[in-house]
């Protein structure tokens, strides 16, 4: 297990390397650039700040330039946010995201996993059904919609929660966004359950547990809980990666001074330092929960081997 650990990390190094190179060209390939606005600059001035930016060199100088500095830690400064590095937004935002995205995936797990226990155990009941048609209706609503309509109600109609803003300690201001965040991956959750546990259930091992005499709760804990879980483990990753994705629209819309907005105004802007830095943070994430839920997989089953 530790020399699979170490390796998978290993092979995590070049895999963000090849995810810097691409969002790196790719972003200087788009239309447009960092100091073009609707009244042209003056050429002298736009020829200082792209000397000052180093953005006069050659790409691949600037390349090697960025990979230069990213390899002491240093992100670059921001080319929108004039009194700010990156380095400093991504220290401001990412706790309000972490937060945010780690209560959204927490809520989905503890409400995901006995719903979709809860229709297996009611298979083809009309329990069964309403549970799943939930189920399809949160899968198939974006947060983006969501949001909005759960502030209408809450906030406009009743009163009870902030509509956007943010205040730090403030659990009220996270309801929404994370009800919003966690609705498709807590019904997907809940369906990978459902038909995961249904099929455990149909086992001779199971059959046997009930045959001695053992409790529902004793069988369903002890014996069919784990292998039923797999499936939703192997969704961590996914699920992780459909949080943070919608948190880029979730923060936009509800106010939250994540880095999800830092983002998706740097992409408008082509504030390339900025985009580039949040890139590698979503990346590292979405890198490092890839193996924490192969490492979950073995301790879910320890038949599991990994090869050499």
């Amino acid at each position: 297990m530790t020399r699979y650990f170490f390796k998978r990390l290993a092979g995590a190094i070049p895999t963000l390397f090849i995810i810097i190179t691409a969002a790196f060209f790719l972003i200087r390939a788009a239309p447009g650039g960092p100091f073009d606005q609707e009244q042209a600059l003056p050429p002298e001035i736009l020829a200082n700040l792209q000397s000052a930016y180093g953005l006069d060199l050659p790409v691949w100088a600037q390349y090697g330039r960025y990979l230069r500095a990213l390899a002491h830690g240093d992100f670059g400064p921001s080319f929108k946010y004039k009194d700010f590095t990156v380095t400093e937004l991504i220290e401001q935002g990412f706790p309000v995201t972490l937060q945010i995205g780690t209560a959204a995936l927490m809520l989905a797990l503890a409400f995901g996993i006995p719903l979709g226990m809860f229709a297996a155990l009611h298979h083809n009941s009309a329990a069964d059904y309403a549970a799943m048609s939930l189920a399809v209706v949160g899968i198939a609503i974006p947060s983006f919609v969501v949001l909005p309509f759960l502030g209408l109600f809450f906030g406009i109609y009743l009163h009870w929660l902030p509509v956007a803003g943010w205040e730090p300690g403030s659990i009220r201001h996270l309801v929404l966004p994370v009800i919003a965040l966690c609705l498709p991956p807590l019904s997907i959750i809940a369906r990978m359950t459902r038909a995961s546990m249904l099929e455990i259930l149909r086992t001779h091992f199971i059959r046997t547990a009930f045959a001695k005499g053992l409790a529902l709760h004793v069988v369903l804990l002890r014996h069919a809980l784990r292998p039923a879980l797999l499936p939703v483990a192997g969704y961590l990753a996914p699920a992780v990666a459909s949080i943070m994705t919608g948190s880029l629209v979730v923060e936009s819309i509800a106010g939250l001074p994540g880095i999800g907005r830092y983002l998706v105004q740097g992409a408008l802007n082509r504030d390339y330092t900025l985009v580039m830095g949040m890139v590698i943070i979503y990346s590292t994430l979405l890198i490092a929960m890839g193996l924490v839920v192969d490492l979950i997989y073995a301790w879910l089953d320890p038949r599991i081997r990994f090869g050499r």
